[in-house]
């Protein structure tokens, strides 16, 4: 169940001031670098200060920047209903890759999770996906994280880890700003100082404003004589005495409303009520309800009835064809084509694809290139490896085991091989978690279409499976794995894999599969040397048009982290920080935030961290570069000895 972005909350019709400033700057920023700015992006404000207006632009800049996105806004009431309604129509599952297909996954008024065990669970799940993957998740809310009842730590921890940003209330001369520019979208002139004097009066957030001037508006409208100061705080009820003036009284404008709401509604009601009803109903089961909402903006439609019927029948079509390819490929089932229909002979297409099982096994992420991963001592032969298998896909170095703990980048690479292998003439890449390898052929199974499910794998180039480990105590997935294995090593296409330790450690995956793992390159990533800290500070600085002096780049490059993901939080946070105090970000200012100390005039070296030949992680013990493969600038140049 999906809301459709409106048109007028652009970034253009968003009025920007002191309250609001840093909320729009971070959500520009957003849509420049989605997935890699700030993410997630948490957005507060108390009601009608603007928060669905700013998260509607960024959907909608989004899809301008990039049009192929897949961007989905709703609320949090509208994606509980959505997932209850998923469940119990057996679709769970088609529902959760649903989401997790989302470029940029937009929800409104997440405070509503208070009391909701089940979707917290759920949205955690989805967060940790869409983060996993490189899609941005932006989320407003009435209070911070921290304030919202009963919320579960870890995702108080998952919504502060990118950037918690409030708004608040409109000051006079934004409040001005905002009359201003309203009423020159209606086409209402003021005499001077109208305006002015509703800025001036207490309205506690921008709907009370709208709202007073679209009395004004009206009152205007259905009077000869211009209003002025005066008289709009008399219809605005701004002043304690009613006095006479050209503009008439509030009591007289309050009965001409009433008077005209009486008449105007007996004959629009009927069929005004006919299409809410449609909208509510096919919104609620997830339908996009453009068509409908357009009969709203007229005036008096003719044949509605049809209208609404034709609607129908095309959802009924949706449906049936829904239906029908989840029982094929349910991740196919979950596309947002599936609920558009405006977009029916697409969805016919889409469907006819995946009948003939042309259907293609989920694809590497574009959100990570080879280009903008940063190389150093510390991954150099995993790179060197790389570069192998790129010069000659299937031939040498296959299978290439890419080891190394959380966060040091091994996803990143893992889909970066993807992406090159992928621009070649003719090439299926299938690249996913190993997770949801294991859950497609679960559905496989119980779906009875394990041909299909085989033939959709067989049909791939090359096979790239993120964290194999987690094939342990699998049994039919590591036997179906073997088989794909035996196949493309015949073949020769290209096999990646990632995994936190070597294949001799794993626990609960066959010796056959172990042994098949380690019979190509296992190349190891360690900690990050400073080469690659800096070549990483540098590329997120530049993704987020701030400035990359030496200085700033060699302090961040010295802050003792042990991997990219704990590098990437310390930059997000000093360009937070600049951002709120509206300072350009430097080293000084960088210091002063991560130490606490105050900027000095001279350059200050840190607490005299330094590297050797020896990594030391922060989680303890020592590490050897030596550890898993030998020192040799050229994986081609060493001999590799078969596991006995």
């Amino acid at each position: 169940m999906t809301t459709a972005l409106n048109p007028k909350f652009t970034f253009d019709s968003f009025v920007v001031g002191a309250a609001n400033r840093l909320a729009v700057t971070a959500a520009r920023t957003v849509v420049e670098n989605p997935g890699s700015a700030y993410n997630p992006l948490f957005i507060y404000s108390g009601s009608g200060l603007g928060k669905t207006h700013l998260l509607m632009a960024i959907g909608s800049q989004a899809k301008k920047v990039a049009p192929g996105f897949n961007i989905e806004y709703l609320t949090l009431d509208e994606y509980v209903e959505a997932f209850h309604a998923a469940i119990a129509a057996g679709q769970g599952d088609a529902f959760r890759r649903r989401f997790q297909n989302v470029d940029v996954l937009l929800v409104d008024d997440v405070q509503f999770l208070t009391g909701r065990a089940e979707m917290q669970t759920e949205l955690l799940r989805l967060t940790e996906v869409l983060q996993g993957t490189g899609h941005q998740i932006v989320l407003t809310c009435d209070r911070p994280p921290g304030e919202i009842a009963a919320l579960d730590e870890r995702l108080i921890s998952r919504f502060s880890g990118g950037l918690v940003v409030d708004m608040g209330v409109p000051d006079y001369e934004t409040r001005v700003a905002i009359l201003r520019r309203k009423a020159e979208e209606r086409g209402a002139a003021f005499q001077p100082g109208v305006l002015e004097t509703v800025a001036g009066a207490d309205f506690v957030n921008v709907r009370e404003l709208m709202g007073a001037l679209n009395r004004l508006i009206a009152y205007q409208a259905v009077n000869e004589t211009p209003i002025n100061a005066e008289a709009a705080k008399q219809v605005l009820g701004l002043a304690s005495v009613a006095a006479a003036t050209g503009g008439g009284s509030a009591d007289e404008f309050a009965q001409f409303v009433s008077d005209v709401t009486v008449t105007v509604g007996k004959a629009v009601e009927a069929w005004r009520s006919r299409v809410a009803e449609a909208i509510l109903r096919w919104e609620g089961e997830g339908y996009r309800t453009h068509r409908l909402e357009a009969l709203l903006e007229r005036d008096a439609p003719a044949a509605v009835d049809e209208a609404i019927t034709s609607f129908v029948k095309d959802v009924e079509r949706l449906k049936a064809l829904e239906t029908e390819v989840a029982a094929l490929d349910p991740q196919a089932a979950g596309q947002s084509i599936f609920r558009d229909p405006e977009h029916m002979p697409e969805a016919e297409e889409a469907a006819a694809r995946v009948r003939e099982g042309a259907g293609p096994p989920p694809a590497p992420s574009p959100a990570f290139p080879l280009a903008q991963f940063a190389a150093g001592a510390s991954n150099q032969m995993a790179m060197s490896a790389v570069a192998a298998v790129l010069a000659q896909p299937g031939k040498k170095y296959n299978p290439l085991l890419l080891v190394g703990r959380s966060g040091l980048g091994k996803t990143h690479l893992l889909n970066a091989v993807g992406l090159e292998l992928a621009q070649r003439r003719g090439a299926i890449v299938a690249c996913l978690s190993t997770q949801d390898f294991v859950d497609e052929l679960i559905a496989a199974i119980d779906g009875n279409r394990m041909d299909w499910w085989r033939a959709r794998y067989r049909r791939a180039t090359a096979l790239l499976l993120d964290d194999i480990h987690l094939l342990a105590g699998k049994e039919r997935t590591q036997e179906e794995l073997f088989n794909l294995f035996n196949l493309f090593l015949d073949q020769e296409r290209q096999l990646v894999f990632t995994a936190p330790t070597p294949p001799g450690a794993f626990q609960g995956i066959e010796p056959r599969i172990a042994s098949r793992l380690g019979s190509g390159l296992v190349a190891e990533l360690t900690e990050p040397d400073r080469d690659v800290r800096r070549g990483v500070a540098e590329r997120l600085l530049v993704q987020l048009h701030q400035p990359t002096e030496a200085a700033l780049l060699d302090y961040l490059a010295d802050r003792p982290v042990d991997s990219v993901r704990a590098l990437t939080t310390l930059v997000q946070r000093v360009v937070g920080a600049a951002t709120a105090k509206e300072q350009p970000l430097s080293a000084g200012l960088a210091r002063e935030e991560l130490e606490g100390q105050a900027p000095v005039g001279e350059r200050r070296r840190t607490s005299g961290f330094r590297t050797s030949g020896i990594v030391v992680s922060s989680a303890g013990g020592v590490r050897s570069r030596e550890k898993m493969v030998w020192d040799w600038p050229e994986p081609s140049d060493r001999v590799l000895e078969e596991s006995r």
